[in-house]
């Protein structure tokens, strides 16, 4: 089994904006079983989503998880996910977040990979590039492989189909008071989500639309839904699925949102080892390692 190096990274990104994460590789450097001549590690960034962040419960272990079987991960904070130094201690700049900020947040992680300027990068195929989101981090995934032909595989952890998290009544609030509010029942924190959220979602409609950019992605996706999570997702996954039919779905008895696993961490369950190992099947067989 391969010895896993771990490395922080951060990349200013100007107006007091950054991207913080952790870059975890294998000494090892190669998939196992893959074919002599093999370039080096392929990556997967992991996207996480709405209220999550890099060190959230599952994503160290799912980064640990992959470099041991050779792939270089990146797992990192959206620059306006909230999360400075602990939980959720820059709320302004979480409610100032819009998938646009997302979107250029992966575009800037992209051209770090691209131009080898992330730690730890001996032995690995920026060529070879793949994404996997959890949740609203799904549906970031989707968007930017849509406008990124260079992205060669997408997996979706209980992605959303709708980028609209939120009801009429909410937005309304939102842009009459400049802000409304969303609790966060692990911390019992009042997070705000700013009018600038909705008047992305509207300027940007058709560049936004999950479903009919997943119909257009020409990267194989693998759409993967816990039957036992929200009802609107479980129903997103449905309409994902007519909309994209020549994508790969896989539906997990019995899971969750988050597969069973809590932060703190308290170690893997058997849905997400299903999730992982899935994942690990899809990713190898679209990446040719």
């Amino acid at each position: 089994m391969a010895r896993l190096k771990s490395e922080r990274f951060r990349l200013d990104l100007g107006e007091g904006l950054y991207l913080k994460g952790t870059v975890t590789a294998g000494d090892a450097g190669l998939v196992a079983g893959s074919p002599p001549g093999r370039q080096g590690m392929p990556v997967l960034l992991l996207c996480h989503g709405f209220k999550g962040f890099a060190e959230w419960g599952f994503m160290p272990y799912t980064a640990e998880w992959f470099a041991r079987n050779g792939f270089y991960a990146v797992r990192f904070d959206f620059s306006c996910n909230g999360v400075g130094e602990t939980d959720f201690d820059e709320l302004d700049k979480f409610a100032a977040n819009t998938y646009s900020r997302e979107q250029a947040d992966l575009e800037a992680l992209l051209a770090a990979v691209s131009r080898r300027l992330l730690p730890l990068m001996d032995g690995v195929d920026e060529r070879s590039l793949s994404l996997l989101g959890h949740s609203r981090g799904g549906g970031n995934a989707i968007l930017f492989g849509a406008d990124h032909p260079d992205i060669r595989a997408i997996v979706t952890w209980n992605g959303i189909a709708n980028a609209n998290l939120f009801d009429d009544r909410f937005e309304a609030e939102a842009r009459q008071n400049g802000r409304a509010y969303v609790a966060n029942a692990r911390t019992r924190q009042e997070m705000p989500i700013g009018a600038g959220f909705f008047d992305d979602l509207q300027r940007n409609r058709e560049r936004f639309d999950i479903p009919r950019r997943l119909a257009e992605l020409q990267a194989p996706v693998l759409l993967i839904q816990g039957d036992a999570d929200a009802d609107r997702l479980v129903k997103g996954h449905a309409l994902m699925k007519n909309a994209a039919p020549q994508h790969e779905y896989v539906t997990i008895s019995g899971a969750g949102h988050t597969f069973g696993a809590v932060h703190p961490f308290e170690g893997p369950t058997a849905e997400l080892t299903e999730a992982l190992e899935s994942s690990l099947s899809f990713l190898c067989r679209s990446l040719s390692l």
